[in-house]
């Protein structure tokens, strides 16, 4: 019986797959837990590669999205493929450290697998602009939506499945993470930060962060998106 599923979204990892993979055998230490790899439209190799490697680790499932449609989307299609009591997701591209995940399953696990708790790294360790950017999204994100919002991109994410079966209208972007947060505080789940290591890349490069006109782009898809939240939930 499968108690734990992470969902690992991949597009263009071809070459952090296999890597990943490798390190999620190295720690993965129980029989109850799946990663669930979603080719989430690479134009790449992935597609071959998941092909290939699958096969090798019992733990390990991939399902395709055919076409690209975000971010979001490619989790949110894992997570209803998911079948453990308890989802989550983390990156594929090696600056999450797949150990994070056991460190995520060990919390829920001393504190007795409650259903309202949601459990969620905090980055250290990068580069001054970018933890200035994520400092100055956070202090923004928290003063709109009134609700404290601290480096909201951070992985992994853990929670239990009846809060991921309580929401609706989830987005497809990158606002996803920002999106489960926030409700992870509305819905009064119990919120633990743990820290966690944020490397640079092995291999390839991020689809989003190439510099100020992306994160340009990504802040005005956000801050777009929090205008939608604020409107929905705080009347």
């Amino acid at each position: 019986m499968i108690k734990y599923s992470v969902v690992i979204p991949c597009y263009n990892e071809e070459k952090n797959i296999p890597l990943i993979l490798k390190r999620f055998n190295q720690v993965i230490n129980r029989n109850d837990i799946e990663v669930v790899l979603i080719n989430n439209g690479s134009k790449d190799n992935s597609r071959i590669t998941l092909s290939e490697v699958i096969p090798k680790y019992s733990f390990a499932k991939t399902y395709e999205v055919k076409v690209n449609q975000g971010y979001g989307y490619g989790i949110l299609y894992g997570l209803q493929k998911a079948r453990g009591e308890y989802l989550g997701w983390t990156h594929a591209d090696m600056q999450t450290d797949p150990n994070d995940v056991m460190s995520a399953i060990e919390e829920i696990e001393k504190n007795r697998c409650p259903q309202n708790i949601y459990i969620k790294g905090k980055r250290k360790n990068r580069p001054v602009f970018d933890q200035v950017f994520t400092t100055g999204m956070s202090i923004y994100e928290t003063i709109l939506l009134r609700t404290k919002l601290v480096d909201i991109n951070a992985q992994p994410n853990l929670f239990h499945r009846s809060f991921y079966d309580s929401l609706t209208d989830a987005p497809k972007d990158f606002s996803l993470d920002l999106y489960f947060l926030y409700m992870a505080q509305k819905k009064k789940q119990k919120i633990h930060r743990f820290e966690v290591s944020f490397p640079e890349r092995l291999h390839g490069h991020s689809s989003w962060n190439t510099g100020i006109s992306s994160k340009w782009k990504f802040i005005k898809r956000t801050l777009s998106f929090s205008m939608k939240l604020r409107k929905e939930n705080l009347k």
